[in-house]
This record gives C-alpha cells, structure tokens and sequence, in this order.
C-alpha cells in the first residue's frame, strides 16, 4: 500500500491530532464504506441477501484466526466485548472453594472486576506486584501454587503499556497445570500476537482499539482443549450444533466456540470490523508492528526532550508497546491533560500521566504537532 493511498485510508481533520487509539480508534475509511453500503443494502432489499451477510461473518473469523494464529476458525467466538469474554471464563469454570486466581496489580478493571466476583464460591484473588518488580513475571509466577487454576494478564498494560513476556508466563502455567488467560486489546492490531506461541488458553480482545472496528464486536479465542471447562451461563437458538434446524426440539451445544453466542450476530459490526481487519492484513502485522514501535519512540525522544518532562513507559525495547505516558514535573497531569484536549490533541490520562497512543499508519509531521502543543501547554502552564 502505497503512502497515498493509507493517507487516503484516514482522512481525520486538521484540527485534531489524534493520539487514542488504546482508548477507542478512527476508522479507516474503507470501515465506513462497508457501513454504508450494508446500510444501504437494508434500506433497499432488506435481508433478501442474509447468507452473503453470515459469509462476511465467515471471513471475519478467517481474518481473526489469521491475526492471531489461532488454530482454526472453531475455536474463535464474537463477542460483544473484552468483558463479556471475561466473564464466560470466570464465571464458566466450575471453582472450588479454596482456589486462587493470579493477577497484577496494573491491570484495566475489566480484568480485576471479573475475579474479584469470585469470592462469593471462595476464590482467593492474588494481586502480583508488577509495578514494583524489575521482574514482572516473576512477580507472578510467584504467586502460583498447587491451588492455583488460572492467570490473568493483560498482553499489554493500559497504563504505562508495559509489554508483558507472554511466552515465560504461558510456559509457566503449563508447566503448573494452571490456565492461561490473556486480555489482548492493547495488542491486537498494534502488535503481532500468537496465541500458540505464548500457550494461551483463552484471549479476548475488543475491536474498537488497535483493531480499527467499532464498539460493540470483539474476539474470544478458546482453546479447543480447554473449551468443555467452560460451562455455559448462555442460552438461544444461535449457540446449538444445528443451529439453522428450527424444527428440532431436541438441541446439543455446538462443538465450536460459536457455543458462546447465544443469539443474532452484530452484522453490521462484522461488515465494519471485517473490512478494518483487512487493512491491517493486507499492510501485514509486521509491518502494522514496526511503525507502532517507530511513531511511540519518536515521540518518546521528543517528549523526552522537552525541559522537566518524564517519560512513564518501559524503555527496554522488549517492554515497549504502543502506548506512550509521561508527566511534567511542571503541570499536574489533570492541567496538562486539559490543555492538550483543548489543543485538539485526543489522548487520555492514564497510568499516572498523560497517554499517548499512535497508530501505524499515523506521520511524524503529525506527531510532531503534538509535541509542539505539549510544549506550548507547559509553556503556558494552561
């Protein structure tokens, strides 16, 4: 793809520079295109083309197992959205009381809530100290022990985007017996994930992110292994083996993860995350992953640069992700925030500074701007 036609792909208006793609993202122009013309579709024929609707569906989970490496399209579930995919699994498996649960003490409270819940069957929740270790992962590989049944992670942090070692922590609970959970919505479109290199056995993922969708429609990996563990709290037409056979009384639950949508599908979504995800395909993750990793070190040398300027975020280039905080010891994070927000600069506060997260696709003209916006608020102290 040439520059072109990607600056053609997201054509956002001068007076904005947007920096929050790990909170929600633009759209790609094909993205919208895909909207319209499902809409249109609606408008003039209704659903007299539904099987060409559950075909784009097909390529969806295709794309999805494509970008993830998952083994097949069976073990890949649409899902409202990261919650819903952590809930099927806490609240799926069938606990014992006295069991353990390992997270740390970095993660997006989606990934807290949901073990927390698990107290009312007496499951204890381990908080690793991650933020105070040189060595995250053995802060939680730590925690584990003979009655540990899962971990939970986030691939990348939301706060800092510290870039976790997902390969030694699925090692580690294999080698345990423990499950292994990864919350990836910080990595995936951003960065190349491989749920059989890093021995997940489930990983879950919105697609308003680094995705490029829109809300309402994610990702749930389930290893097929591992997928009878999780009994169903789910229940409708759409989620049993002969799902299209409305004259049969009798039912069985699908043995694919589609056990895990229990009704109507979000097609528009699908059409609008289905033509994002081949954007991202056809530049090819690699490539997505580079230019992620380009745009948040340019920023973090120029940030860097700016007089009483701390930037937040791991610097080994193995911690790196996309997401990019920092603070001043000359504004309060809230004041420098504000500034930048009234300044057209789209970011977050977040991680005990101001968040920035670029895409690939994104210039360093662009960037640039930030950083002179940056410095104009701590200039001007407003």
């Amino acid at each position: 793809m040439t520059p072109t036609e990607l600056a053609g792909e997201f054509p956002q208006d001068d007076d904005i520079v947007y920096l929050n793609h790990a909170a929600v993202a633009p759209w790609p122009a094909r993205a919208a295109t895909a909207a319209g013309a499902f809409a249109r579709e609606n408008i003039h024929r209704g659903a007299a083309d539904y099987p060409a609707w559950l075909r784009c569906e097909q390529l969806l989970r295709r794309q999805i197992r494509d970008l993830v490496n998952a083994p097949g399209t069976d073990e890949i579930a649409l899902v409202k959205n990261t919650s819903e995919a952590l809930s099927f699994v806490a609240h799926g498996l069938q606990w014992q009381s006295g069991e353990n649960v390992v997270i740390s003490n970095l993660e997006f409270p989606s990934n807290r809530i949901v073990w927390e819940s698990l107290a009312r069957h007496g499951v204890e929740l381990r908080i690793a100290d991650v933020a105070g270790s040189a060595d995250p992962e053995a802060a939680m590989i730590a925690q584990l022990d003979a009655r540990t049944r899962l971990l939970a992670v986030s691939s990348v942090q939301f706060g800092t985007g510290l870039r976790m070692d997902l390969p030694r922590l699925g090692a580690a609970c294999r080698a345990r017996d423990v499950l292994f959970c990864v919350d990836a919505i910080q990595s995936i479109g951003a960065l190349q994930f491989d749920v059989q290199a890093c021995a997940a056995d489930f990983a879950m993922a919105d697609g308003h992110k680094w995705m490029l969708g829109p809300e309402g429609l994610g990702l749930f990996f389930v290893r097929n292994e591992v997928m009878d563990q999780l009994q169903l709290n789910e229940f409708g037409w759409h989620m049993v083996e002969e799902h299209g056979n409305f004259d049969r009384t009798d039912w069985e639950v699908a043995r694919s993860a589609r056990r895990f949508e229990c009704g109507s599908g979000n097609l528009l979504g699908t059409h609008v995350l289905s033509a994002s995800l081949s954007l991202l395909l056809e530049v090819g993750m690699d490539k997505v992953e580079q230019g992620v990793l380009e745009n948040r070190n340019y920023l973090a040398g120029k940030l860097a640069a700016l007089p009483g300027v701390e930037v937040l975020s791991p610097t080994p280039v193995d911690r790196q992700s996309g997401i990019l905080t920092f603070r001043s010891n000359r504004l309060e994070n809230t004041t420098l925030f504000q500034g930048l927000k009234d300044r057209g600069v789209i970011c977050a506060q977040r991680g005990g500074g101001v968040r920035f997260a670029a895409h690939f696709y994104q210039q360093q003209a662009l960037l640039d701007r930030a950083v002179e916006l940056a410095a104009e608020v701590l200039n001007t102290g407003a």
